[in-house]
């Protein structure tokens, strides 16, 4: 199956593509939050590359993007990887082994019973949507079973989400700064001392796949 199969249609109607629910949905054990900013692109995509096909969690995106135009972000991160990419709906359950990009001008949240939750709220550090607010929403959701990584980036966005994270028992990975393009969300995030693993980026994809299989603690 080619990438942009793969995709899913960022003007697809909602729920086009969703399976019927066996039952309740929870949220999964095991989750991993991505954000990045300038330079994001390209770094994502060195990172879903080394990401496998059946991986036991679901990936959600925060991509910092024009808020007013519609993104194709989904179809090219659909060319890096084998796992199903696209851009996330409200309300939607997260499976495992699918990755959900954040749609423009609204902010990418983990709901409490494991779907997804997009809203159009307040701007944070001017952004929207924020790694802020999907880092602490997927810790208050999954706790010690999240993995948040901060990619390069402008600005300081990541930075108080990865200390929820932290709190709440997950793990943090930040790109080191010498192989960021921009290193502003970077700087920000190892400033925090929270973080657990400060990797150039050909090694974040590999250590995200090493953490989400190990038991939660």
């Amino acid at each position: 199956m080619t990438g942009a199969r793969r995709a899913e249609s960022d003007t697809a109607t909602a729920g086009a593509a969703e399976r019927p629910s066996a039952g309740p949905q929870r949220t999964p054990a095991r989750l991993v939050a991505l954000a990045a900013s300038a330079g994001g692109i390209r770094a994502i995509g060195v990172v879903l590359s080394a990401l496998p096909s059946d991986l036991p969690a679901p990936v959600l995106i925060v991509q910092h993007l024009a808020p007013h135009h519609p993104s194709h972000l989904a179809a090219v991160m659909a060319r890096h990887t084998p796992m199903e990419v696209r851009q996330a709906r409200d309300g939607e359950p997260l499976r495992n082994g699918v990755v959900y990009i954040a749609p423009p001008d609204r902010h990418l949240l983990v709901n409490s019973d494991g779907s997804v939750g997009l809203a159009h709220t307040e701007l944070v550090h001017f952004l929207r949507p924020s790694a802020d607010r999907l880092f602490e929403s997927a810790a208050a959701a999954c706790g010690p079973g999240l993995v948040a990584v901060v990619l390069t980036g402008t600005g300081e966005d990541g930075a108080a989400g990865i200390r929820a994270v932290k709190k709440m028992g997950g793990a943090v990975i930040v790109q080191d700064e010498s192989s960021a393009e921009f290193t502003g969300m970077p700087h920000a995030a190892i400033s925090t001392g929270v973080s657990d693993r400060i990797l150039h980026l050909p090694d974040i994809g590999p250590a995200i796949a090493e953490l989400i299989r190990l038991p939660v603690p």
